[in-house]
């Protein structure tokens, strides 16, 4: 699962670590949640940050506004669903972060984390995404999912899933790459390696997405 992350880093950081051209420069994003507007780069445009709408709505939805909008795909079975398996062919796109939250359920209740590389870098989950188009308007409404996997020992601690976090810019590349198959980019859909990772326990402020600020990484 990963429902919660930060994309605190200035857009021009982010354009030079993903050598692409940034999108407009939103604030810093302490508290990322569902629906909002994030950046990404799509395998279509791969020198271009896009901010898009995080919760999928695949193109052939019927209500994309009663409709389920996952945040998430399962690694191990995006070949099995065919919505899934179909953008794994043709729509896959990075989804650009710098750290991310879980929650660790206790005796005392549930008690989030930050989960984040130990160089403090921007990295990019990997991601699908598709765009939906009003019929009425013509009004295109481009949207992604976060791809998960199993927890690497660090994450299992925390929960039984974790973000794929793609590791660095040569398996950035080749999972946008569209002249890999799929069987290739499924191979790059693996835990990420605990050893250049770290975590703590924060305030729960962060429960709530209305709190989007620096207050929010402090830790418990």
């Amino acid at each position: 699962m990963c429902g919660r992350y930060t994309v605190i880093a200035p857009a021009p950081t982010l354009a030079k670590r993903f050598n692409a051209k940034e999108a407009a420069a939103p604030a810093p994003n302490y508290n990322a949640a569902p629906s909002q507007a994030l950046p990404i780069i799509t395998n279509a445009a791969p020198g271009q940050i896009q901010l898009v709408s995080w919760g999928l709505v695949p193109a052939w939805s019927r209500d994309p506004a009663g409709g389920p909008k996952p945040i998430n795909a399962r690694a191990e079975t995006l070949a099995e669903k065919p919505s899934f398996r179909q953008l794994l062919a043709r729509r896959r796109c990075l989804v650009l972060a710098d750290s991310f939250y879980e929650w660790q359920t206790t005796e005392r209740g549930k008690v989030p984390h930050r989960i984040l590389l130990k160089s403090e870098e921007p990295f990019a989950f990997a991601g699908l995404w598709d765009e939906w188009v009003d019929k009425a308007s013509g009004e295109v409404h481009p949207t992604f999912t976060i791809i998960t996997t199993e927890p690497n020992e660090l994450m299992a601690k925390l929960h039984n899933r974790m973000p794929v976090i793609l590791p660095g810019p040569d398996a950035e590349h080749a999972w946008l790459a569209d002249d890999l198959s799929a069987a290739q980019h499924q191979q790059l859909l693996v835990p990420y390696d605990t050893a250049l990772m770290k975590e703590y326990a924060i305030t729960t402020r962060v429960n709530s997405p209305a709190h989007n600020d620096a207050d929010v990484l402090a830790a418990a």
